[in-house]
């Protein structure tokens, strides 16, 4: 019976944690304006395909425009500028294999061309030195999960979010929604790890999870040792 007490507690506990899991990763937008984005991503594409991109909103005094490296190379389409594009409206940026590499560029037209990109490595010569407070200070972006139920984009299907910074490290104001997108056909890999990563807050619960199971065990370990010892 002390068994089945255990598995059923784990039965009620895994869902809630895959669930909690889904909403940590769909904070949009970045909640920590101000501050840095420390958290580094890459993309790979899911399916042999193309990529699609919505926009979902912008906020920025310059003249942007989304691209897509695959590859490192760029499939020469660029649009959905920020100051003339409306929520839902949608861009072809291209054709790729299932697992190419994935790099999203912002082409920031006021300042002649320069382009700020998804992969932080590649924004050094854009920043005059790293954000405030960081050692490797060049991420322009913040990036989170969309399931498209929510309705917060109209006309937007479910797929990666990612809002990007386009002002200079490190004068900054670090808000990460300077003009902001949801790719289809786009897996996230954060900081390197993979995919399917949990979020900080996501790794909080599933140890809160399994310190709960844990005590549950050994609460029952220990009434089946008193009861061989009655016994």
């Amino acid at each position: 019976m002390s068994r089945n007490v255990v598995v059923a507690a784990l039965a009620c506990f895994l869902p809630w944690l895959a669930m909690s899991q889904a909403q940590a990763g769909s904070i949009i937008p970045y909640a920590s304006i101000g501050t840095y984005n420390p958290v580094s991503y890459t993309y790979t594409a899911a399916s042999t395909g193309d990529i699609t991109a919505y926009f979902t909103g912008a906020s920025a005094g310059y003249d942007n425009q989304i691209g897509l490296l695959v590859n490192g190379v760029s499939t020469g389409v660029v649009g959905l500028d920020d100051h003339t594009s409306t929520i839902g409206q949608s861009l072809d940026l291209g054709h790729a294999q299932a697992g190419d590499s994935l790099t999203f560029v912002l082409d920031i037209i006021s300042s002649g061309g320069t382009m700020v990109y998804s992969d932080p490595a590649m924004n050094a010569s854009y920043d005059t030195g790293p954000a405030t407070g960081s050692t490797n200070g060049h991420n322009h972006i913040y990036s989170t999960t969309y399931d498209g139920s929510s309705g917060q984009f109209a006309g937007v299907p479910s797929g990666v979010y990612i809002a990007f910074e386009d002002l200079s490290f490190p004068s900054s104001d670090y808000d990460y929604n300077d003009e902001t997108f949801v790719f289809t056909n786009a897996v996230p890999h954060l900081g390197g790890q993979g995919p399917g990563v949990p979020e900080p807050a996501s790794w909080a619960l599933m140890l809160l999870g399994v310190g709960v199971v844990g005590s549950m065990m050994r609460a029952v370990r220990a009434k089946t040792n008193t009861s061989a010892i009655v016994a």
